[in-house]
């Protein structure tokens, strides 16, 4: 299934994406695609229903029918860092031997064609096409070889960055990464009998129409699975909690000379089978 939230921004409901690409309520199914509803057993109910029998929403997703953010209720938006080696180098730091994990604030998530919004006084925003985990069972200490059964699906991020206030501004990266706006999730949540191999998918992203970075989960460093387990390990995770998993090369900061983004310019980014998000940078207010 591709699971969504649609309509104004803080006013969202839940729906699936048909067959034909329209929107079908699930408001009368469930309040919301967070908590209880992200559960095995819940998606297996969505799944067993007949979406023609569900009311038809009107206009055409991204495009007239704003979509929000593919899951609610998050409590934590958690990120790992330099998961692949071609990323690390560009970089200029070493592969690391364990994930790198950092936060971005749950504030920050934002629908998956909303308006990113430049930071006051920025001069290094920075894009990054990313793989989102979304969990549905939660657990502490879940073993590797189980960690699969706790996702609830799949879905495209930006991990929109500051570089200046990541990196040099002292402290954790977590300064730079957790501005409003600052991650855009969906525009779907994609289910796990979806994807024939979620280490398969190639991703992309471009600014302004010119392609920045091109990669595939092919060749990241660690593994959903592994990722599961090893976060598990310092929290409990909970229904909607989001992981997103690192990015392939070709940031604004790894080019020479490097290339931040300007308000004006659209990134468009997407990860095969997952979908696609379209979001203008704007200045700051």
């Amino acid at each position: 299934m591709k699971l969504l939230r649609y309509g104004p921004k803080g006013q969202e409901k839940p729906g699936l994406l048909d067959a034909e690409g329209r929107v079908r309520d699930l408001s009368g199914i469930v309040p919301d695609l967070a908590g209880e509803a992200l559960l095995p057993g819940s998606l297996r109910r969505i799944a067993a229903l007949d979406e023609g029998t569900l009311p038809l929403v009107e206009g055409t997703p991204q495009q007239g029918l704003r979509l929000g953010p593919c899951v609610a209720g998050t409590q934590k938006f958690i990120a790992i860092g330099l998961n692949y080696a071609d990323h690390a180098a560009e970089s200029g730091m070493a592969v690391p031997s364990e994930p790198v994990v950092f936060n971005k604030w749950t504030s920050c998530i934002s629908g998956p064609d909303d308006d990113v919004e430049l930071p006051r006084d920025s001069v290094k925003t920075d894009w990054e096409v990313e793989l989102g985990v979304v969990i549905g069972q939660g657990g502490r200490y879940i073993d590797e070889a189980s960690a699969l059964t706790h996702v609830a699906g799949y879905c495209v991020v930006n991990d929109v960055s500051e570089r200046e206030w990541q990196t040099e501004r002292g402290g954790t990266w977590d300064k730079g990464k957790g501005f409003d706006t600052f991650g855009p999730v969906g525009p779907w949540l994609v289910t796990p009998d979806e994807i024939a191999d979620i280490a398969a998918l190639a991703m992309w992203l471009d600014v302004d129409g010119q392609r920045m970075q091109t990669g595939s989960t092919a060749t990241m460093i660690f593994g959903v699975a592994e990722i599961i387990a090893y976060v598990s390990r310092f929290l409990t995770l909970t229904p909607g909690d989001i992981i997103t998993t690192g990015t392939p090369p070709g940031v604004g900061m790894g080019m020479r000379p490097p290339r931040y983004l300007k308000a004006g310019e659209v990134m468009r980014l997407g990860i095969d089978g997952l979908g696609v998000q379209t979001q203008r940078v704007v200045a700051p207010r």
